[in-house]
């Protein structure tokens, strides 16, 4: 039948006389000393008789610890109270209990032991310790931890608390969005007044939600661009209701594994009043044009575009192709857009200039480009219309300088058997070479130097095909110049 009840006493061997008979006082020693850092054998009055150490390093950091030592003397004065108790509660029905004592070492730290003893019927005790320096040092490192996660701690509600305060105070509008989900998670207060809702009640609604149904595709262009470029920066839409213009500015970023996006709307020109009608038709009409609409800056650096111009180049939105210079995709490298921009710093407007577009992915095609320039912004600004040029009808012929470049075979096989082969070749190579010379010198605008590069010719190269065709007036213009190239 099994006891019932508990027994606080530990449970011991129950037949000690027989089971231990054979063990001699060789056999408890090396017991002892297995079993125990530290094995003591003291009298009644605490003075050591026999000590047995579980290594030689131990017994070197404890020199005082010998045979006719007072064992009170060899420790802290905190412990020796401890030493008093466990010599008094040693008896021979059980050990002590467990306590904790410190033996100073010289030039370092204490050394804890956990000690426990037990008196024989001879009066004698033995004491056994355990080494605790090990778990001491753990306990130290959890202590610190426990210090770091806590001064940790302080710092984040710290930092939270400050966030906090200022997402409450700042004067301009912030949303935090999802951005998986483009679902509201916050809003101050200078967002919720701006909008015209209590913030509380904005957490939840689906961030596109709060613009126009004509800002849908704005919107969505800019939180997919901010998914893949760190900042975007003055995407115009409009508040739903109150119809107010407002520019989008926002970054990504990353809590709890969450991917968010920060959202700072700004009143246009800190104005109220909207825009006329008839200037919101107008904006409305250039960003849904089939042709390509772009502002660049002095050095040609894209400022704003429409999305037909993002097609044209091959790019995937608006954000991808804002900061890049124009040259990237338009012209001839070097020609084209220095032509280009000379003639609007000179002249104010460019008409129907014939160059190329470079898309992304290799394609290239013929457009004709107008442009001008912007004097009534805080920066002049260049603006450009661009469409594709199209296919010429077969019947018209292209004129250039009152001369018509032929377009069909026929017209050069009716000389054949009039002219020797080779004085047709000569003639026509002439034929086609001034052209080419006088097409871009109007390109140009009469523009030597941009001409003989756009040609592949050097300077004095181009002159002396000038002087050749009897092109231009050369006078004074041609010192120092070989025209035997």
């Amino acid at each position: 039948m099994e006891p019932t009840g508990h027994n606080t006493k530990p449970a011991g061997f129950t037949a000690v006389s027989h089971s231990l008979a054979g063990v001699g006082p060789e056999g408890v020693a090396g017991l002892l000393s297995a079993t125990s850092d530290i094995s003591l054998v003291i009298d009644s009055r605490g003075t050591i008789q026999d000590v047995a150490f579980s290594s030689a390093d131990l017994a070197r950091e404890l020199p005082r610890l010998v045979p006719g030592a007072k064992w009170p003397d060899t420790v802290t004065i905190e412990s020796r109270i401890k030493i008093e108790e466990t010599i008094a509660e040693a008896n021979g029905k059980a050990p002590s209990r467990w306590r904790q004592i410190n033996f100073p070492v010289k030039g370092g730290a204490d050394i804890p032991v956990r000690i426990s003893a037990m008196r024989f019927a001879d009066g004698k005790i033995i004491v056994v310790g355990r080494e605790l320096r090990a778990m001491a040092h753990l306990q130290q490192r959890l202590a610190e931890a426990q210090q770091a996660m806590e001064r940790e701690y302080a710092r984040i509600r710290n930092a939270e608390k400050r966030y906090r305060l200022l997402f409450q105070l700042a004067s301009e509008p912030v949303i935090v969005v999802d951005a998986s989900s483009l679902r509201v998670i916050e809003t101050n207060p200078s967002a919720g007044h701006l909008i015209g809702k209590d913030p509380r009640k904005l957490a939840g609604a689906i961030f596109n939600e709060l613009f126009e149904d004509v800002s849908q595709q704005a919107v969505q262009s800019f939180a997919a661009a901010l998914r893949v470029t760190p900042r975007v920066d003055n995407v115009h839409v409009e508040l739903t209701g109150s119809r107010e213009p407002v520019l989008l500015s926002g970054s990504l970023f990353r809590q709890d594994s969450a991917s968010l996006l920060l959202v700072v709307l700004t009143k246009l020109a800190g104005r109220s009043e909207k825009l006329p009608a008839d200037k919101v038709c107008l904006l409305q009409a250039v960003e849904n044009s089939p042709d390509g609409y772009v502002v660049t800056d002095q050095k040609g650096r894209i400022v704003t575009c429409n999305s037909s111009f993002v097609d044209l180049v091959q790019a995937a939105t608006v954000e991808q192709v804002r900061g890049e210079s124009l040259e990237r995709w338009i012209g001839r490298p070097a020609v084209d857009m220095e032509v280009l921009f000379a003639n609007l710093r000179s002249h104010g407007s460019v008409r129907q200039y014939s160059t190329i577009v470079r898309g992304e992915f290799g394609a290239m095609e013929d457009i004709e480009v107008s442009g001008a320039l912007v004097q009534d912004a805080a920066e002049p600004r260049y603006a450009f219309a661009m469409r594709a040029a199209g296919p010429r009808s077969h019947d018209s012929r292209e004129k250039l300088g009152g001369r018509e470049l032929p377009k069909t075979a026929e017209q050069f096989t009716e000389l054949v058997g009039r002219v020797p082969l080779k004085s047709l070749v000569r003639e026509t190579t002439d034929l086609i070479e001034r052209l080419c010379i006088e097409a871009a010198l109007e390109l140009t605008k009469d523009n030597r130097a941009s001409a003989a590069e756009m040609l592949g010719l050097s300077r004095q190269g181009l002159y002396a095909k000038l002087r050749r065709y009897g092109l231009g007036d050369l006078d004074g213009e041609t010192d120092g110049v070989d025209f035997n190239e």
